[in-house]
């Protein structure tokens, strides 16, 4: 008996029907084996499309951060790091520490057997020759100023007397010059004509009395023009072509090397600007500049140079006072300079009398003219030419002349000793012209 009325719903099939047709009925056995077939089918196909989607997803994950490949730029950093140290391994042993005992009062000079340093000065210098058992060391001039007696300090801690060569306030020079015994290292002298703005470079030295010290930068300007004051008295009167680099050049730093990444020496380091807010600016000497005035400190003990023999100021200044006078704010002092002295100036003030006795002629700035050089003293070759006190100097070979620092840059860049130079000036309020010829200048006007 069926469970169902219906024989729709009954499992039972008539006998007549079975033996009349000649259709076997599905038994339900081969419409599961289709079934399975399709799912295995569907089944397949999932399971290849999924191993394709992980593969696909494995090969194109990124790769782990250590595993990530160094880019040129990082190359670049790792190699230059490299070059510096072994840069600053070649150059350190060369550079050392320059101690100047200045003279005392009375002429006395420091005790060059005391510990003490309080009456000392500090700076830098780099040994650049051995030669007949002698080392000699490249320094700046104000590091060597006024000095009783100069030692060096080497990288290994020793020390050693050192004679004074020669020294030149202009460049801001000087050769010392010390036993060779124990000194194994010479620097490298490189050319700064081949420097790269943009390129890096180490300045080594002894900043702040803190010896075989390293900073590096970069090279900023290769040509900077910068004005000096040769005497420090705040005048400038003088022009320095020098490498700006961004790598600092502290107090005692003066007189160091700054090299290139192949450890030769491209410049001596030289000035900082302490301008207040103005950090990480340093200067330095080209060395293609600095080594023909070394051989000549070596060959004479200075630099020779045209002598015209004049103590000056600016008109400009004297104009300037001019106008504090009227104002009640001025007290009469003038600041002199001149190519007559050893470090290109001479303050004082002008002169109440003439040098030979007469009353000092009135200063007569014809209208018009306001830049110039107003002479304050003549000796020597000027003298003799004729060149008189409160004469106004506007031209030189026909070339203005404003100030004195432009008659400096002219009488040493393009005239040489024994030669003649065409002085144009104003005296009473006239013009007048004269010819000096131009000497050397001699151990009594040092």
């Amino acid at each position: 008996m069926s469970f169902f009325d219906d024989d729709f719903y009954s499992t039972r099939v008539k006998r007549r029907t079975r033996r009349n047709s000649g259709f076997r009925p599905n038994d339900g056995r081969g419409f599961r084996q289709g079934s399975a077939l399709r799912v295995a089918l569907l089944s397949s196909l999932a399971s290849s499309l999924l191993v394709a989607i992980v593969f696909t997803l494995l090969v194109n994950r990124p790769a782990a951060p250590s595993a990530r490949p160094v880019t040129a730029g990082e190359q670049s950093i790792v190699e230059t790091s490299e070059r510096t140290i072994t840069a600053a391994a070649k150059i350190r042993p060369a550079v050392v520490s320059v101690i100047n005992r200045q003279k005392l009062a009375g002429g006395r000079s420091d005790d060059a057997e005391s510990d003490s340093l309080e009456n000392a000065s500090l700076g830098s210098g780099v040994i650049f020759e051995k030669k007949d058992g002698k080392a000699r060391i490249v320094t700046n001039a104000h590091v060597v100023a006024n000095a009783g007696s100069v030692e060096i300090a080497m990288v290994n801690g020793s020390t050693k007397e050192a004679k004074i060569v020669g020294s030149d306030a202009i460049t801001d020079l000087a050769v010392l010059e010390v036993d060779a015994k124990g000194i194994d290292t010479v620097a490298s002298i490189g050319k700064s004509s081949r420097l790269r703005e943009g390129e890096t470079v180490i300045a080594v030295g002894n900043p702040l009395g803190l010896s075989d010290s390293l900073t590096d930068g970069i090279v900023s300007n290769l040509k900077r023009i910068i004005p000096i004051s040769l005497n420090q008295d705040g005048n400038y009167d003088w022009e320095e072509e020098v490498i700006q680099i961004s790598a600092p050049i502290n107090s005692g730093n003066s007189g160091g090397a700054l090299v290139n990444l192949d450890g030769e020496v491209v410049g001596i380091n030289s000035m900082k600007v302490l301008d207040m807010g103005v950090e990480g600016i340093g200067f330095a000497i080209p060395i293609d500049d600095a080594m023909p005035v070394v051989r000549e400190l070596i060959e004479r003990g200075k630099v020779l140079r045209p002598y015209l023999g004049i103590y000056t100021m600016d008109l400009g200044s004297y104009l300037d006072g001019l106008e504090m006078q009227d104002d009640g704010g001025f007290d009469g002092g003038f600041g002199g300079g001149g190519d007559g002295e050893e470090d290109g100036t001479d303050s004082g003030s002008a002169p109440d009398e003439a040098p030979d006795g007469e009353d000092v002629p009135p200063v007569v700035v014809p209208e018009g003219v306001e830049k110039g050089v107003l002479v304050l003293e003549a000796v020597g070759p000027a003298k003799e030419a004729g060149l008189k006190l409160n004469d106004i100097i506007v031209k030189l070979d026909g070339k203005p002349i404003g100030s004195m620092m432009e008659l400096r840059k002219y009488l040493y860049n393009s005239k040489k000793i024994g030669e003649s130079l065409t002085i144009t000036y104003y005296r009473d309020g006239k013009q007048s012209e004269l010819s000096v010829k131009l000497a050397e200048k001699s151990e009594d006007n040092e």
